[in-house]
């Protein structure tokens, strides 16, 4: 009876498990909160000293691979390829910059908005086979946008044929009716973000750049924390509870996870918060890595479409720049996603960058410091210091 009773322990009471799934799901809420407040606040920190400056550098480009750098590192100083989209749909609206000039831009700010991925990824890079993981999680967007950027910035430069396909959309599509989308997501952060800023520089008198600095450590705690008791959660409610039955289900359909995807940055209008959710649960083994790269795609189309839908009632400039950058991610996509060995190529890079990462984990710190920050800043100093001489 006793070896009966252990095999077999008897079930909890409906009541107990009702109230213990409506309390994980309050903390899965709260848990949640935390993190998209700390990665509003962390964009906030920079655009407080970043985005004058992003404007400055995307008002001086001249050259194509220039432009394609500065997009990366004004995206990677801001946190958000939106705001880099915006301020070039303006500056192309005033005429302040040419279609041609935005394109590269463009190109550089979808490279940029994933540093995000990179960063909410050092979360767990005390725990190695999470973090090894979490990187190639993380990276294997990185590697898809190199390979979409190695192939058609190239063809662009010669054809022009995203410049001539989105002019051509957008004459026809100029005119109509625009529509916006409220963001559920900036409605329950921005107020409280604005607080902590005005907090910080009003009542306080802080300067920009200490101000900056205390956001940035504030968010950071933020995403720390909430990552990682929310990881350590859905591991309980989805991987423990479920044995991975709806993993399984999404993993047998990269098309439903790209659907889910876009579907999801439609809602909250950012692919970086869509993207960043994915990485701890690749991390912690709940998400398959190859249906991330589903849903990323689907994150890729989404972020454009809600850009795209924000400026139909803008200038032809305005929706030709919003067109060329939905047109980009589709053409990468199309090359990339179709054929299997292809579409496999940016999760096994990614994959070998983290076993590296894994062994040495400077190497991490490096790539993210590197390619996001140093080696654009490093293409746009040569290029004053060119055009200086």
């Amino acid at each position: 009876m006793t070896d009966l009773a252990k095999s077999h322990p008897p079930e909890t009471p409906l009541p107990a498990r009702a109230a213990s799934l409506i309390l994980n799901v309050l903390i899965l809420m709260a848990l949640l909160y935390v993190f998209l407040f700390s990665i509003a606040l962390f964009g906030a920190a920079f655009k407080l000293v970043g985005k004058e400056f992003s404007q400055h550098l995307i008002a001086t480009t001249t050259n194509p691979v220039v432009g394609l750098m500065i997009g990366l590192l004004a995206t990677s100083l801001i946190q958000s390829s939106s705001s880099t989209t915006s301020i070039v749909v303006g500056m192309v609206a005033g005429g302040a910059l040419t279609v041609t000039g935005a394109i590269p831009i463009i190109m550089g700010a979808n490279m940029g908005t994933t540093v995000t991925n990179t960063l909410v990824a050092m979360t767990s890079i005390n725990r190695r086979v999470e973090f090894q993981r979490a990187f190639a999680g993380a990276t294997m967007h990185d590697f898809f946008n190199l390979m979409a950027i190695g192939i058609l910035f190239p063809l662009e430069q010669t054809t022009h044929f995203l410049e001539k396909s989105a002019t051509w959309l957008s004459f026809q599509l100029v005119g109509a009716e625009g529509t916006k989308f409220p963001n559920p997501v900036k409605t329950v952060t921005k107020p409280v973000v604005h607080k902590v800023q005005d907090l910080l520089t009003d009542d306080l008198g802080l300067s920009n750049g200490i101000a900056t600095t205390v956001m940035v450590v504030l968010a950071l705690i933020g995403i720390f924390f909430a990552l990682t008791f929310l990881t350590k959660l859905l591991k309980g409610l989805v991987l423990d509870k479920a044995e991975g039955s709806l993993t399984k289900r999404l993993a047998g359909g990269g098309l439903g996870a790209m659907a889910m995807g876009l579907l999801i940055t439609v809602g909250v209008q950012s692919s970086s918060i869509t993207t960043s959710l994915m990485v701890p649960l690749i991390g912690s083994g709940i998400v398959p890595i190859e249906m991330a790269f589903s849903a990323t795609m689907g994150a890729n189309i989404g972020t454009t479409i809600t850009a795209l839908l924000a400026s139909l009632t803008g200038t032809p400039g305005a929706v030709t720049v919003a067109l060329v950058h939905l047109l980009f991610n589709i053409s990468g996509i199309l090359i990339i996603y179709p054929v299997k060995a292809i579409r496999h190529i940016p999760i096994r890079l990614a994959k070998a960058l983290a076993h590296k990462t894994a062994e040495k984990k400077y190497y991490a710190f490096l790539y993210m410091v590197g390619v996001f920050f140093i080696m654009p800043l490093v293409f746009v100093l040569i290029d004053k210091a060119l055009r200086a001489g």
